[in-house]
């Protein structure tokens, strides 16, 4: 008796671990080893090395680190991803190298902590098939980046074309519920009283000289004074560090909040305090804010 059926495929997945501790390579190979369908044949210490591995063993998938000694796995990208298709498995979570590792053609994005066993395996076999894969730091760190970038091309049907006002409008509308000296709607209080009108276009338009003497430094119509820091030309995990600093948070606190290692954290300081000029945080913090002496000057 003859059936449609086809026999289960028997290829077995080829992948190459490249990454520069020889405690997770090991770990690596041992437990993808361990599933079916699945064959580590080769690993590399570094980027160069990993590009010779890639040439001679043609895998299906590599596992790419980062921060590596000779080349980096970013470095080596672009050659790696003309022979397989390429996840980034590593510790280092920051917007600007997730950003430019799927810009050279990384096809995922997994942080170390992240993920399970299982979860690797599936990651592994769904990027060999042009799956991507992102674990949560990954993933908040594109979309941090990706919200940074200037709009992108026109949307089909002019869609996203209308005014904001109707929804800065209506927004306001729901700032004066939560005003406990306001009328909530029924279904918070869940009892019959007067509460504010429904909304309408004409005391939708009667709202906004109202939030305008909400505020002191809004009610001239004028904007409150921002510095101006481009001119310190800080990438934006600096700049958001410098936020971190300029709150009051320590290097501990700053490297729970993005997810980053101390050492991380320090480097990224040097750096900032190199081009503002400084050499304590609160200097730094006051030319961040506009409140050093020398701010509307320059850098000084």
């Amino acid at each position: 008796m003859t059936t449609n059926q086809k026999p289960p495929s028997t290829a077995v997945l080829r992948v190459l671990v490249a990454d520069d501790n020889p405690v997770v390579r090991a770990g690596l190979t041992a437990l993808l080893s361990g599933r079916e369908g699945i064959k580590v044949v080769a690993e590399a210490e570094d980027g160069r090395e990993a590009c010779e591995a890639a040439r001679d063993h043609h895998p299906d998938v590599i596992l790419l680190d980062v921060q590596m000694p000779r080349m980096d796995g970013i470095s080596a990208l672009p050659y790696l991803v003309g022979i397989a298709p390429v996840v980034m498995l590593t510790y280092s979570g920051e917007s600007e190298i997730v950003e430019e590792a799927l810009r050279r053609g990384a096809g995922g994005y997994l942080v170390h902590g992240e993920f399970t066993a299982d979860e690797l395996v599936t990651a592994v076999r769904d990027i060999s098939h042009g799956r991507p894969h992102f674990t949560p730091t990954a993933a908040g760190a594109l979309l941090a980046q990706l919200r940074k970038t200037p709009s992108g091309p026109p949307l089909p049907e002019d869609l996203g074309a209308g005014t904001d006002a109707t929804a800065y409008e209506l927004s306001k509308t729901k700032l004066r519920y939560m005003n406990p000296q306001q009328a909530a709607p029924p279904s918070i209080l869940g009892a019959r009283r007067s509460i504010t009108p429904p909304v309408s276009s004409q005391n939708l338009s009667q709202l906004q000289p109202d939030m305008g003497q909400s505020s002191s430094g809004w009610a001239s119509g004028c904007r409150p004074a921002v510095p101006d820091r481009s001119r310190f030309q800080l990438s934006s995990r600096e700049a958001e560090i410098m936020d971190h600093i300029a709150s009051g948070m320590n290097n501990q606190q700053i490297a729970a909040t993005c997810f980053i290692s101390e050492k991380t954290v320090k480097n990224h300081i040097n750096r900032i305090f190199a081009k503002l000029h400084s050499t304590s945080r609160s200097e730094a913090a006051a030319k961040w804010l506009g409140t050093a002496p020398d701010s509307a000057r320059g850098l000084g």
